[in-house]
């Protein structure tokens, strides 16, 4: 597949649409008119790639749906060269709007066939997270914390503790917190045992999976 101006023009107007949809993050827009989402499917769902929804990838896995993407990446306050954990790679796309955003990306998958066809996607596509990671989100990457951001794209149905010893002071934790529904959730931690919780309306994500082996 190809970026064409067609994709290009798609794009811009599914940008245009999140905005009416009230994302003012700038930078999240421009990754979303940036990034080719289309080549983040396989080819027979192209036509699926522009629409403001989400679609099944695999290992009954979704690619998150486009204003999902933007509003959790506005939530996350991240800036230039910030450490941004990621429980859930997916198809790689919320990866390459972090990307796109300057900060380096750790992320963890813990579909085995995700993670296998992911990374090879991005050492075809040239998106470069810090380090990509096959394993149990619930854990987190302690080797690498503090984050100044982790962002979680599914559903828990209460908040992983190692998560929250992860984050930097200062840092923002975003995560959908609920079984069936989720509320989109957003933990500022503003010392080392306080943290402000904000919560953002309700939300339908794939469920975190803890790795019971």
């Amino acid at each position: 597949m190809k970026d064409t101006l067609k994709h290009k023009g798609m794009r811009n107007k599914l940008a245009d649409s999140l905005v009416a949809k009230g994302i003012t993050d700038k930078k999240a827009i421009n990754a979303i008119r940036t990034i080719p989402r289309h080549l983040f499917l396989d080819s027979g769902f192209e036509d699926h790639a522009y629409q403001d929804k989400a679609f099944p990838i695999g290992a009954e896995q979704t690619i998150s749906q486009p204003y999902t993407v933007a509003f959790q990446t506005q939530l996350l306050e991240v800036a230039p060269n910030h450490k941004v954990l990621e429980i859930g790679t997916g198809s790689g796309y919320q990866t390459a709007v972090l990307l796109h955003l300057n900060v380096k990306v750790y992320t963890i998958e813990r579909q085995l066939q995700l993670f296998k066809k992911t990374k090879r996607f991005f050492e075809k596509m040239g998106y470069r997270p810090k380090k990509t990671v096959f394993g149990d989100g619930y854990k987190g990457m302690p080797e690498e914390a503090p984050f100044d951001g982790i962002l979680v794209t599914a559903g828990a149905p209460q908040v992983p503790k190692a998560l929250m010893a992860q984050l930097k002071v200062g840092g923002r934790l975003v995560i959908p917190v609920g079984e069936d529904d989720q509320i989109m959730t957003c933990y500022l931690r503003k010392s080392e045992k306080e943290f402000e919780k904000k919560e953002f309306g309700s939300f339908r994500f794939v469920p975190l999976l803890e790795d019971k082996n």
